[in-house]
């Protein structure tokens, strides 16, 4: 799986959400998950939970090995590029 593939996967799984994806060997992630899903959502490993909804099978499967996260609403993602 690339970078691009799994962007793609998160953004069309989330609704208005902007998924910021890394990897240096496409099988070890970095995920940064803006979305306004989040923002009646508190916790985030529920968050977190959401994302995995939509790349559980992909993991399952072997396509995707590991994955680091952090989610963001819009506005706590506007706050953190403020500082």
């Amino acid at each position: 799986m690339t970078a691009q593939e799994l962007q793609s996967l998160i953004e069309s799984s989330l609704p208005n959400t902007q998924a910021i994806i890394e990897t240096e060997d496409n099988v070890h992630f970095n995920a940064i998950v803006i979305s306004e899903a989040f923002n009646d959502v508190l916790s985030k490993v529920k968050q977190q939970q959401m994302v995995y909804q939509a790349i559980d099978k992909y993991i399952a499967s072997g396509e995707l090995h590991a994955i680091a996260m952090k989610t963001y609403t819009p506005k706590r993602w506007e706050s953190m590029q403020q500082k």
